[in-house]
């Protein structure tokens, strides 16, 4: 169900699942709109010689795929904030699932706190935070 306004929201919901693109061209090609050319996000070989398991998905395209996640649930939000920790590295051409639920409303500021969990195959968590919108 899209989200349009404070009233449809409920506590514990949990947002549609998301799945982001993390193939390696998307890291590679995000990386290096961002300057941030190098082997650690475009190439395997290279990455793991700098002691990496493989190239990483940056960790700003990770918050940008929480972002379209929460703008897909609740088109009409304002993403306040988002505050995520790397638990580790999420590497690219691996499947990744992302997953939030509403943990608080506070129906007089309009705001609404969302808790946020990237995690592997082997449901391990790579990236978990929090973000904050309004609506």
């Amino acid at each position: 169900m899209e989200i349009k306004n404070l009233q449809d929201v409920e506590f514990g919901e949990e947002l549609p699942a998301y799945v982001p693109d993390t193939t390696l061209k998307r890291s590679a090609e995000f990386a290096s709109i961002v300057g941030w050319e190098g082997a650690r996000f475009s190439d395997h070989e290279k990455a793991k010689k700098e002691g990496l398991a493989g190239a990483m998905v940056p960790g700003i395209l990770n918050q940008a795929y929480f972002s379209a996640m929460i703008h897909k649930w609740a088109p009409n939000a304002t993403l306040l904030s988002i505050d995520t920790i790397f638990r580790a590295p999420v590497i690219a051409d691996q499947a990744y699932i992302m997953q939030a639920t509403v943990t608080d409303i506070d129906e007089n500021a309009g705001i609404i706190e969302i808790d946020l969990i990237m995690s592997n195959e082997k449901k391990e968590t790579r990236v978990l935070g929090t973000a904050r919108i309004s609506l």
